[in-house]
C-alpha cells in the first residue's frame, strides 16, 4: 500500500474512531498513542509535571512508549486497533459509510 493510500485510510479510520461508541479510558489511550505517533512522530515533550492531571500524564506516556515507531506503522496499527474495537462492538466499517 502506498504512503498516500495508507494516509487516506488512516484519516477515514480517525473519523470512524470519533463516531463510534465511547470506549473505556485504557482503550482510548492505546488509540491516542497510535494516533499521535502517526500524526507527529516521536513524542519530544517532557512528561507533565506534578500539577498536571493524571489524564495528561497517561496520554503523554501512551504516546511516549511508541518512540521509534515509523508513522506509517503507527497509522496501520491505529487502523487495525479501530477495526478490533469495531468487532468488539459488533459494528462494521460500513456502519460508518457516508
Amino acid at each position: 500500500m502506498s504512503k498516500e493510500s495508507i494516509k487516506e485510510e488512516f484519516e477515514r479510520f480517525v473519523e470512524i474512531g470519533r463516531l463510534m461508541p465511547k470506549q473505556t479510558p485504557d482503550k482510548m489511550l492505546i488509540a491516542y498513542g497510535f494516533f499521535k505517533q502517526a500524526q507527529e512522530g516521536d513524542c519530544t515533550s517532557d512528561r507533565p509535571e506534578e500539577n498536571s492531571t493524571v489524564v495528561e500524564t497517561f496520554m503523554h506516556d501512551a504516546w511516549k512508549r511508541l518512540k521509534g515507531m515509523p508513522r506509517e506503522v503507527a497509522m496501520r496499527k491505529y487502523i487495525d486497533y479501530i477495526k478490533e474495537l469495531l468487532v468488539a462492538e459488533k459494528l462494521t466499517v460500513s456502519s460508518f459509510s457516508k
